[in-house]
C-alpha cells in the first residue's frame, strides 16, 4: 500500500508541474511561493507525526473513503480543465461564459499537492535527525520554490507542443483516479451488496434517465432551430 501511495504522490507532482506549463510565469511564481510557504510553515504539525501514525491513517478505511471524495473532485476538475483547453484550441469563437470557466479551471492549483508537500516535510524531518526542525522545513521550502518554476520551464522546453502536455495531464489524472480507488478502498466496498431489487428505486432512476434524455433532445432541437434561422 505504501508503494502505491508513493507512486500516486509522484504522479500528483508530475500533474502539478504539467498544469504550471499552461499558466503564465507570474502565476507560476505565485503558486511556487504558496507551496513554499506551506512547506515552511507546517513544520510544527509535521514534527508531531510518526510512521506508525501514518500507517494507522492508511489503514483507517473510513478516513480513506473521505480522502477519496477530495481526490475525485480534484481529478475531475483537472480533467475538466484539459477538456476545456482542448475545446478552446480546436473550436471557433467561444462564449464568454466558456472563457470564464476555462480561466477559473486554469487558476485552480489543485488540492492534492499540499498533502504531498506535508508528507515531504515529514519525510525530510525524519531524514535529518538532530537538525533544527525550522531549518529543515525552510530548506525544503527553498527547494520547492526553485523546483516548481524550474520544472515548469524545463517541461515547456522538452514538450513545446501544448496539445501533448494537455494529453499527458489528462492521462496522468486518469491514472491518479485509478490508483486513488485502489488506495482508498483498501479491500472494502462502500456499499453492501443486496440480493433483492428495489423496484421503486429502479423506477425512479429510469424516470430520471428518461427525463434527462427528453430535456437533451428538446435542447438539441431548439439549438438546431436557432442555427438554421441564422443561416
Amino acid at each position: 500500500m505504501e508503494t502505491v501511495v508513493f507512486v500516486m504522490m509522484v504522479l500528483v507532482c508530475w500533474s502539478y508541474l504539467l498544469k504550471q506549463t499552461c499558466r503564465k510565469a507570474c502565476f507560476v511564481a505565485l503558486s511556487a511561493v504558496a507551496c513554499a510557504l506551506f512547506a515552511g510553515l507546517t513544520w510544527p504539525w509535521a514534527i508531531e507525526q510518526s510512521k506508525s501514525r501514518i500507517a494507522e491513517w492508511l489503514a483507517d478505511t473510513d478516513l480513506m473513503l473521505d480522502v477519496a471524495v477530495i481526490l475525485t473532485l480534484d481529478v475531475l476538475l483537472q480533467i475538466a480543465f484539459c477538456v476545456m483547453a482542448a475545446h478552446m484550441h480546436t473550436s471557433g469563437p467561444v462564449k464568454r461564459r466558456t472563457v470564464a470557466i476555462y480561466r477559473m479551471l486554469r487558476w485552480f492549483p489543485g488540492m492534492l499537492p499540499y498533502p504531498v508537500l506535508f508528507s515531504a516535510s515529514v519525510a525530510a524531518i525524519f531524514a535529518f535527525p538532530g537538525v533544527s526542525f525550522p531549518l529543515v522545513a525552510w530548506s525544503l521550502a527553498a527547494v520547492v520554490a526553485v523546483a516548481i518554476p524550474s520544472g515548469a520551464w524545463l517541461l515547456r522546453r522538452l514538450l513545446p507542443e501544448k496539445e501533448i502536455r494537455l494529453e499527458l495531464l489528462f492521462l496522468t489524472n486518469v491514472l491518479i483516479a485509478i490508483l486513488g480507488v485502489i488506495t482508498t478502498v483498501n479491500g472494502r466496498t462502500a456499499v453492501a451488496a443486496v440480493s433483492q431489487v428495489s423496484w421503486p428505486a429502479l423506477g425512479g432512476v429510469s424516470l430520471l434517465v428518461a427525463a434527462g434524455i427528453a430535456c437533451g433532445a428538446v435542447a438539441y432541437r431548439i439549438k438546431m432551430g436557432k442555427s438554421i434561422k441564422k443561416t
